[in-house]
């Protein structure tokens, strides 16, 4: 089999990152002001994303921020802007939802400029520089966050560096398990869920996501040899030796989370091809979700 086009984008985000980052000061009028309450929304991988945003603006003190999958957002809640994160545009939640709202400010992220959704939001901030050729999101969405993220005043060349490093952790020893569960804490457990995410579509594998501190609260019970518990961040105190004492397999690295995440997307890819299957087209899955 050749090799999937994911494995290029997931390698590539560190430069599309870099780019993302650069676009900052020619976007930021349509980006989300300091003290504006605004919600996020966008539809699985894009609906993760709009969580650790939401979660890491309103923490650096930006202003209040929800996130909401498209399909929930609440009509009748008043936000000074909607930010939606779609890659393809064409999503029907997302398009619903920007019909529904005319009298909202709307920004519009997307990786296709003159998709439908683009020419129903009032702004629009194009990222064609990520778009993927895989059905399964990575780079896309990380430069989305990494944009979102520049535009707060994060760090972005420490977080590309983290990136490269990320590219180069060997994972042939996490492979040979039958089931991982994602964990963190604050901003990056939006990403425990996209990285359980990934390794469900690439490779059909039981793969689960919860914050740290409530991962003690049940989901422990199916932690057991031959399994990974895989943190985002640092632990809470304990936690990796109660994981240990399960006999489950406690994974950390000193990386942002967000750089921890392509770890995971290398992971679910592995996986993949562990079993045969091609990741860059997973089982019952498109591009794009279109309702009738």
């Amino acid at each position: 089999m050749p090799s999937p086009f994911v494995d290029a984008e997931i390698a590539s985000q560190p430069a599309t990152w870099r780019t993302a980052a650069e676009l900052v000061p020619t976007v930021a009028d349509a980006l989300p002001r300091p003290g504006e309450r605004v919600a996020v929304v966008g539809c699985g991988t894009s609906w993760f994303i709009a969580m650790a945003y939401a979660v890491r603006r309103e923490t650096l003190g930006h202003g209040e921020t929800d996130a909401f999958a498209g399909s929930e957002f609440p009509l009748t809640r008043q936000y000074d802007r909607v930010v939606a994160i779609s890659r393809s545009g064409t999503t029907t939640e997302i398009i619903d939802l920007l019909s529904a709202l005319p009298a909202t400010p709307t920004t519009l992220i997307t990786a296709v400029s003159d998709s439908p959704a683009a020419g129903l939001a009032d702004e629009t901030v194009a990222l064609p520089f990520a778009d993927e050729r895989s059905v399964v999101q990575t780079r896309f969405a990380t430069s989305a966050l990494t944009l979102l993220r520049a535009h707060l005043g994060d760090d972005v060349d420490t977080l590309v560096a983290d990136a490269e490093k990320a590219l180069d952790i060997p994972i042939d020893d996490l492979v040979d398990v039958d089931q991982s569960t994602f964990i963190a804490r604050g901003w990056a457990v939006g990403l425990t869920y996209e990285a359980a995410l990934k390794t469900r579509e690439a490779a059909q594998f039981w793969s689960e996501s919860y914050p740290a501190m409530d991962y003690r609260h049940g989901p422990i019970a199916i932690a057991q040899p031959g399994r990974l518990v895989w943190s985002f961040g640092p632990a809470p105190d304990g936690l990796a030796d109660e994981v240990a004492a399960t006999g489950a397999r406690f994974v950390q690295h000193d990386l942002d989370p967000q750089a921890g995440l392509i770890v995971a997307q290398r992971f679910a890819v592995a996986l993949a091809k562990g079993k045969g299957l091609d990741p860059d087209n997973p089982r019952s899955l498109t591009r794009s979700v279109i309702l009738a």
